[in-house]
Parts: structure tokens; sequence; C-alpha cells
């Protein structure tokens, strides 16, 4: 993880000094305070990945000495066909679209699918024919 909070912290750097240069030079305060914030997200970031990389064993991926099969194994279990992500982002897409005109009764609709297909691709292999036998 100290990778990756490098870069996330080198990000954060050149958004502060885009910004001093960009208050300096345009003398808009808009810009200037999106990319204030851009860096203080950014540096949020790095730093808790700096701050879990000091709490956890060195990955493959932070070691200098490490091989190419240090990396390897089982990553996770992934559904091979399930319907429940394309079920989840169509919610997410009702939801965004009830935001975006602030219509609240769509948005109601749309937290309700997100909880329904969450459960749904949650509770995938304990119920139904997918279910594990025990």
């Amino acid at each position: 993880m100290k990778v990756e909070s490098i870069i996330f912290n080198i990000i954060a750097f050149f958004c502060v000094a885009a910004a001093v240069v960009y208050g300096v030079w345009a003398k808009e305060p808009i810009g200037t305070t999106a990319l204030v914030l851009s860096a203080g997200l950014t540096g949020m970031i790095g730093f808790f990945f700096l701050f879990v990389s000091r709490r956890i064993d060195a990955r493959p991926e932070d070691r200098k000495d490490a091989e190419m099969a240090d990396g390897a194994g089982e990553l996770g279990f992934f559904s091979p066909s399930s319907y429940w992500p394309f079920a989840l982002a169509l919610s997410v897409g009702l939801t965004g679209l009830g935001l975006a005109y602030w219509y609240f009764w769509l948005i109601a609709i749309g937290a309700a699918a997100i909880l329904a297909t969450v459960g749904g691709l949650l509770f995938e292999y304990y119920v139904g024919q997918n279910a594990t036998q025990s």
C-alpha cells in the first residue's frame, strides 16, 4: 500500500502547487478552491493508505525482492452468471436520475431498489438453487 500512498500524495502535492500557481496567475477563486479541495481529498486517501500500510504485512507489490509468483493465487470468488450487478446498476441509475431531477418519489423508489438489489447480491448463494448444502 506504500506505492498507492506515494501516488496519491504526489497528486496531492501537485494539486497544491497547481492551486498556488493558478490562484496567483488567474486570480479566480472557484478553480483555486477546486484544486485545494482536490489536494485535500487525495491527501486524505494517501494518508489513509500510508496509515494502513504500516499496520499490515508487506504485499508482493510493496517488496523489491518479490517474484511474479508471489502474487499468484486465488483473489476471491466472483459469480460467473449473476444478474444482480446489472440490476444494481439499474437501481443506482434510477436513483441518480431522481437526484438529477430532484424527484423525491423517484429517489425513494431508487433507494429501495438499491437496498433490494444489494440484498439479492449479498444473499445470492444462500437461497434458491445456488444455496450451499450443509
